[in-house]
């Protein structure tokens, strides 16, 4: 969720469900290392829980960046063993590192040993032509060992040769009932399915064979398929469910303070795109919002104007 999933949509979802776990963009080790670190850690403090998906293989580098991450008071820290693109394969990190299975554990047991939060592994079920089953059991088995305790599995092969990154998430098939079979055979693990997952319903399905279910790239797109989540999957009828009016109102107050503090209303209009799927002016929302938010001096007037389409 590479340039998605900043803090300011992980502000706009948490408006929608307070419960469900959110997890950043994936941040490397060297963009912390090397870089700015607070301008990659900041985040709102609503966004609690909120996971850092960390990007990277040396183990003292992941240690020192899972330390940060506990500084900034995130709740658990994710290693990357998912991503196929060019940038990751070039850094070593990422899905291709599920032929190196020993090398993750080093990572998981010296993140461990540097902080108190869970760190938890984001990874497919094999990457090119390895054996899907012999893989992943070798991976889970491998790494749970060092102490691995939460595995999100998509459940997709990463082919790194021959595939874009997009092709990446939809062309290879999903075995879903390999990701079954890994909880049946390692039952003391948190084992969490992702990959293709595009309603509430299919979620509850899954869960009765799993224990817990990522959504990605569909919440961007379906943010509202959250505001469920809350009662149907956690159990609390305590939250209001909020419109989609009301939610963007909250979101509008948000966003006036950002842009007090000197942020582009692009930054921060592109996440409503997906607002009012399917209601009449619709269309006409998002257009003139992607029209607009990017001229200079744009401000809240232009989400005003764009709410004016909606029937």
């Amino acid at each position: 969720m590479l340039d998605w999933t900043d803090r300011h949509e992980r502000y706009l979802l948490r408006l929608i469900s307070k419960r469900a776990v959110l997890y950043t963009e994936m941040v490397t080790t060297g963009a912390l290392i090397h870089g700015d670190p607070h301008r990659y850690l900041q985040y709102n403090r609503e966004e609690h829980p909120l996971a850092l998906q960390l990007g990277g293989s040396t183990p003292k580098d992941m240690a020192s960046c899972a330390k940060l991450a506990e500084d900034y008071a995130y709740d658990e820290v994710n290693i990357n063993v998912g991503c196929p693109s060019d940038r990751v394969q070039n850094g070593a990190f990422g899905a291709c590192l599920m032929a190196e299975a020993e090398l993750v554990a080093e990572n998981v047991a010296a993140m461990r040993e540097a902080v108190d939060i869970p760190v938890t592994v984001k990874n497919r079920i094999a990457i090119d032509d390895m054996p899907e089953y012999e893989t992943l059991y070798h991976f889970l088995q491998t790494v749970s060992e060092a102490g691995g305790k939460t595995f999100i599995i998509h459940a997709r092969k990463a082919w790194l040769k021959g595939l874009s990154p997009k092709q990446n998430r939809d062309v290879p098939p999903l075995n879903y009932q390999l990701v079954y079979q890994m909880k049946q055979e390692f039952p003391h693990l948190e084992i969490i399915l992702n990959g293709g997952i595009k309603t509430l319903a299919e979620c509850e399905q899954h869960l009765a064979k799993v224990d817990g279910v990522m959504l990605g790239r569909e919440v961007y797109h379906n943010p509202f398929i959250l505001r469920e989540v809350d009662k149907k999957i956690y159990g609390d009828d305590t939250q209001k469910q909020q419109t989609e009016l009301e939610v963007l109102q909250l979101y509008m107050q948000y966003m006036q303070k950002e842009l007090a503090k000197g942020v582009y209303l692009k930054h921060l209009s592109r996440h409503l795109l997906g607002f009012f799927n399917g209601q009449p002016g619709a269309k006409a929302w998002r257009r003139y919002i992607s029209e607009n938010a990017y001229k200079p001096g744009a401000d809240i007037n232009v989400i005003k104007k764009a709410l004016s389409f909606i029937k």
